[in-house]
Parts: structure tokens; C-alpha cells; sequence
């Protein structure tokens, strides 16, 4: 702070000095002052970086990298960074996505569709839960052993049907993936309270992906049965990552409701949200992690409330957070691993300098982004299909 004091008082000094000249004395002087003051200017700049500096920081940091991340990853940043700008640089991180999403479906369209094969994917995917010993885990497959499928279901077929439709796709396969969703009731799932305790932003996402695909709909069974398993009252009560969770679940209602980022909300449709906030925002910047903070801001965005207090002091905690020498924001422990930390830092970027709200990509608005389609997808206009 001593440092900024004495270059204000300088940059000050300079500015009074250059004042008394004459008119003739003034344009002789012009061009060195400016530059002193420009330099001085920048130095103070440079100590107090804004938030788009910040985002720019974080950006560079990952997009020198990309390609270097698992397709999961690089995709779901390629994604959000093209919904927030349109800029076609992220278009393979799009296509990667893409092939992603239809090396899956193509998996469960010919190879995981009959009960018994659902049943020995969903009985090898839960034995992944048995050696981790966190609260989080701990509680997932408590619960998911009682309904296995619901990993098949719920965790990776529905979030790959969404993915494709939301591009204009859909699987050549689609018709037999849709009646494997329908042989299950979604209101099993999204009502149990032991599920909402070990799922609640996945399944908020499901719920509403439920919708898009015109399948069944459980988004208000889903909403009523979260506040009773989460009442305000209780706060105090839940330990770190049980009021993790629910924040987190919170924060994936607007998500999934935006269809993620590609909507705005109202924030009348979701006032019970946004008065949770305003009211607890100091307890969740105290409890909660960095990418979690993160998202409450990005929910007030997404409602376009950007001069909301909420949205300055989640702004404030991420900037604060940062590791600057990494360009990122590392873990709760300090962690700087990109493939860990990507998620945490695209929402970091989307939070410190919003662009609003983009329905794309799809196949007819950006038709080349998918002019080579992987084996699997089509056009689902092109299929009769909607």
C-alpha cells in the first residue's frame, strides 16, 4: 500500500506541475508527461487488476492447455467459453464434445439397452464408490445400491441425450434410448430424500433434461421435495458438505433452468432462491467452496441482476482467491491441476466477465461446427424427429 501512495502522490505532483505551465511551456511538455503518467497509470493497474484482467489471466492459463485435458473436460470448457463469446476458436472443443457424446450413445444404443446389461454396468460403476471413503461418497452409494440403475440412467444416459439435443442432434438410435428411459419412473429418484442428499444438483439437471427431451416431467416434485430435505431453518444443523450440497443444488435449479447459460431466468420464478441468497450470502462465502461461490453469482447473472450486491462480493472472493503466479484458482488445499481445477476456473472466467446469454451452438445456427458429424448423430430435423 506504501508503494501505491507514494505513485499516487507523484502521478498527482506530476498532473499539477504540467497545470501551471503556459499554453506554449504545456505543448512542449505534452508528450513525456502523458507517458510518465500513462506508465504510472499502468503500474497502479497492475497492483488492482479489474475482473476481466482476472478472467483474461485465467483464460490464457487454460487455453495455452486445452487439448492437453481429457475431451470431458476441454469440451465443458469449450462450451461455456462459446456460449458466453460465439468465438469459433472453441470449435473443436465443441466437436470433441461431440464425439464424446456420441461414442456413448452409440455404447448404450448397441451394447447397454437390455435390463440385464444395464444391471452389470450399474453394478460395475457403483464398486467405484466402495473405496472412497468422503461423506459425499459414502452417502452416494449407500443409496445408489438400493437403485443401481439410476448410474446408468440418471448419470450418464440422460446427460448425453440433453447434450446431443441441445445441439439439434439426436442418436440414430433415439427412439430406443427414449424407451429405456421410459420403463423407469423419474419420481423415484428425484423425490427420495436419501437421493437428493447424495445427488442434488445431478439430479436437478435430470429433471429438467427429463423436460427438454419431452420426456417425463418431475421438475416441481423434484424442487418440492429438495426444500423439505433442505429447509433454511436447518442450515446450521447440516455439516460442511451437506450444505455444500445444498447450495450446490441450488445453484443447478437456475443452471439447468437456463438451460445452462443459454437462457436468461426471472427471478420471480425462482424468488425463494434469490431471497436464500441475498439473506445467507456471508455463510456461504464462509462455508462453501470457491466453484460453489462461484455459481451463486452466476445465477444472479443469468437472472440479469449484474449490479446485485451478491454478484460484487462473489466477484471479490474469487479475485481474492486467485493464484496468480498459476493464473488460476486453485483448490480448497492449493491445488493448481488443470484437469482437476476446470470446472472451478470456467466458471471463475464466467463470473468475472459475464457475456450474457447465447442459445448455441446448434446445427442450424452454426452449421459449421457440425458439418462432419461423429458416426451416431444426425440432424434430428433431417430425422422427422423432435
Amino acid at each position: 500500500m506504501r508503494f501505491l501512495h507514494i505513485t499516487s502522490s507523484i502521478l498527482i505532483s506530476l498532473l499539477v506541475t504540467v497545470n501551471v505551465y503556459s499554453s506554449e511551456s504545456l505543448l512542449s511538455i505534452k508528450t513525456p508527461a502523458v507517458d510518465v503518467q500513462n506508465q504510472l497509470s499502468q503500474q497502479v493497474i497492475n497492483l488492482h487488476p479489474s475482473f476481466e484482467q482476472d478472467a483474461a489471466l485465467i483464460r490464457s492459463t487454460y487455453e495455452a492447455r486445452l487439448y492437453t485435458l481429457p475431451a470431458f473436460k476441454s469440451g465443458h470448457y469449450g462450451l461455456r467459453m462459446y456460449r458466453q463469446t460465439l468465438d469459433n476458436k472453441y470449435a473443436a472443443a465443441i466437436w470433441s464434445d461431440m464425439a464424446r457424446v456420441a461414442s456413448r450413445l452409440n455404447y448404450f444404443a448397441n451394447e447397454v439397452h437390455t435390463q440385464e446389461q444395464i444391471s452389470k454396468y450399474a453394478e460395475k460403476r457403483i464398486k467405484g464408490y466402495l473405496d472412497e471413503e468422503s461423506e459425499r461418497s459414502q452417502l452416494r452409494y449407500q443409496i445408489t445400491k438400493e437403485m443401481p440403475e439410476y448410474l446408468y440412467l440418471g448419470v450418464d444416459l440422460l446427460g448425453s441425450m440433453a447434450r446431443a439435443n441441445e445441439y439439434g442432434l439426436q442418436h440414430l438410435e433415439n427412439n430406443r434410448l427414449k424407451q429405456i428411459i421410459r420403463r423407469y419412473d423419474f419420481t423415484k429418484y428425484a423425490t427420495n430424500e436419501a437421493m437428493i442428499k447424495a445427488w442434488a444438483a445431478q439430479l436437478a439437471n435430470q429433471v429438467y433434461w427429463l423436460r427438454q427431451l419431452g420426456e417425463q416431467d418431475v421438475v416441481e416434485e423434484f424442487i418440492s421435495s429438495f426444500r423439505k430435505v433442505y429447509p433454511d431453518a436447518m442450515d446450521s444443523s447440516l455439516s460442511e458438505q451437506q450444505f455444500g450440497n445444498k447450495i450446490y443444488g441450488l445453484t443447478h435449479i437456475i443452471f439447468a433452468a437456463s438451460a445452462y447459460y443459454q437462457h436468461s431466468v426471472r427471478e420471480e420464478d425462482y424468488q425463494w432462491v434469490f431471497d436464500y441468497y441475498r439473506d445467507n450470502i456471508d455463510i456461504i462465502i464462509a462455508r462453501a467452496k470457491e466453484d460453489v461461490i462461484a455459481e451463486v453469482g452466476i445465477n444472479f447473472l443469468l437472472a440479469g441482476l449484474d449490479d446485485d450486491p451478491v454478484v460484487l462480493k462473489t466477484r471479490k472472493v474469487i479475485q481474492q482467491s486467485l493464484n496468480r503466479e498459476q493464473g488460476l484458482v486453485p483448490s480448497v488445499t492449493g491445488g493448481v491441476d488443470l484437469k482437476k481445477g476446470e470446472h472451478r476456473n470456467v466458471l471463475a472466467i464466467m463470473l468475472l466477465d459475464w457475456k450474457g446469454v447465447h442459445a448455441a451452438p446448434t446445427i442450424t445456427q452454426q452449421p459449421n461446427i457440425f458439418s462432419a458429424l461423429p458416426y451416431g448423430l444426425i440432424d434430428k430435423k433431417v430425422s422427422g424427429s423432435h
